[in-house]
């Protein structure tokens, strides 16, 4: 998740142009480093699972490579991410497109059955389906990239919990821009 240095994912009234404005994926305002990791992570995905409204501020992209200025990390990542597997979870959305399956039910249950598929990498992307999973102990690792904002409210990337969730910081790296990626495991 692209996140502001105090933890929200958007600002208040779902402001995102802290982040440029594309939600989880890349944006013009960020590097071109970081544009080339998202992009990078979208190909390495085996399953993303989205909650409504990231789905919804993604939804620019599976067209992307169609506009005739778009850039060819542009069109890379407009492919990578239509033809990636995504799930939605969602009561109010009635279709999905682009290579994605839509879930109406029980999203912890759906996600503990995924898990149990052993299907590959999953992305949880959005800030309720993955307080969701956090609190219900399925997440195994916490990939974030701060940006260096202050919004002061808005919406929150961390639920909160029942209990800690220790974690193991396995990578970190810094983009120009000030951009910075923690990438942390969950001790189990």
């Amino acid at each position: 998740m692209n996140v502001t240095l105090d933890g929200y994912i958007a600002a208040p009234g779902d402001d995102l142009g802290w982040s440029g404005g594309e939600g989880e994926g890349p944006d013009s305002s960020s590097s071109d480093e970081l544009f080339q990791w998202w992009s990078d992570r979208v190909a390495a995905t085996g399953l993303a699972l989205y909650g409504r409204k990231v789905w919804e501020a993604m939804s620019s992209w599976p067209t992307a490579d169609q506009r005739p200025d778009a850039t060819r990390a542009e069109v890379e990542f407009a492919r990578r991410w239509r033809d990636m597997p995504k799930v939605v979870f969602s009561s109010t959305v009635d279709k999905v497109d682009w290579n994605t399956r839509l879930v109406t039910g029980d999203a912890v249950a759906e996600i503990t059955r995924l898990k149990a598929e052993d299907g590959g990498s999953m992305d949880i992307v959005g800030a309720t389906l993955a307080g969701a999973a956090m609190r219900a102990g399925l997440i195994d690792e916490y990939v974030l990239v701060t940006h260096p904002v202050l919004v002061g409210g808005g919406t929150p990337f961390f639920a909160a919990l029942d209990g800690w969730v220790n974690l193991n910081l396995v990578e970190t790296r810094t983009f120009p821009g000030g951009m910075l990626l923690a990438r942390y495991e969950t001790r189990r």
